[in-house]
């Protein structure tokens, strides 16, 4: 099941539009994506090419260390490859696009704003110019969808960990994000509240038809909520990147009830395909260690 590639192609073709013109390209490509920090001759990924298509969620899965995070920075703008480039909608970048948004492990909530506040403070940059009128707006709409209408008002100190990381989505609903970057954005919150923040998530990409790309270590999360799962592991060189179609596999529930996800957790592909993954996450640590014990 398991096969290196060097090209991770996400197939479905789904026609909507972006900025009043239609789209048939990918959200987001990177080819060739390199890195390597300064100062050190080691790469932490080589030559990733990776494509994006509209209204799919894909997760990346991998052990740590493996540079999960640092491609997801880099597909974001947030820093700038060794080598490669990334294109949005056909358009190279070097900062983060105003249709791109990033939620992080934690929510980075300002402290010193409202729940609104954090929520609109996006809308008020240069990139976006939002009218104040529409900004008001947007923001209400953000919040109720969100259901923290009623938290308007509050500070980050007044709210738990699913509260603050409901506020983090609603910034990506009044930005009208067109492409979404997660981050391990459900790690730290307990299992109920995961739950319901994983269905809240699919309800916004279903409802808004955005793609999202979510960096996880979780391999449930992985398997319930993605149409596409990447593997991210270490090698000599590099990392290598394979892929599963996981609406193949499992069968789409993506566009369905949020409840399917329980069939599916009781299907014998479910959990063969989980075994393999855990298999192949556990190899790819002990390589690691093996590795960093030699010395190489």
């Amino acid at each position: 099941m398991l096969k290196a590639i060097g090209r991770v192609v996400l197939c479905k073709t789904v026609e909507n539009s972006t900025s009043d013109s239609i789209q048939t390209g990918p959200v987001l490509q990177a080819v060739d994506v390199s890195l390597c920090y300064p100062g050190s001759r080691e790469y932490v990924f080589n030559n990733v090419n990776l494509e994006i298509r509209e209204q799919e969620v894909v997760a990346l899965l991998g052990e740590s260390g493996c540079g999960k995070t640092s491609l997801l920075n880099i597909v974001g703008g947030l820093f700038s490859p060794t080598s490669g480039s990334v294109a949005f909608y056909g358009k190279k970048i070097h900062s983060t696009p105003a249709k791109i948004a990033i939620v992080f492990q934690d929510a980075c909530l300002l402290p010193w704003l409202t729940v609104a506040a954090n929520v609109a403070f996006a809308l008020r940059l240069k990139s976006l110019r939002v009218p104040a009128d529409e900004r008001k707006q947007r923001v209400q709409v953000a919040l109720r969808e969100v259901g923290l209408e009623d938290a308007a008002d509050k500070y980050p100190a007044q709210l738990s960990g699913g509260m603050a990381q409901r506020t983090a989505l609603a910034r990506t609903l009044a930005r009208q994000a067109e492409l979404i970057l997660l981050d391990e954005p459900f790690s730290s919150l307990d299992a109920i509240t995961r739950k319901s923040m994983q269905e809240l998530l699919l309800g916004i990409i279903h409802t808004h038809k955005s793609s999202a790309l979510i960096v996880t270590h979780d391999i449930d999360e992985a398997l319930i909520i993605a149409d596409r799962l990447l593997l991210m592991t270490k090698e000599a060189g590099g990392a290598n990147i394979a892929d599963w179609d996981l609406g193949k596999i499992l069968g789409n529930t993506r566009e369905g009830e949020f409840g399917e996800a329980k069939r599916h957790r009781r299907s014998t592909a479910f959990m063969d395909l989980r075994e393999e993954i855990s298999s192949r996450l556990a190899q790819g640590a002990r390589g690691a260690a093996l590795t960093n014990s030699c010395g190489l």
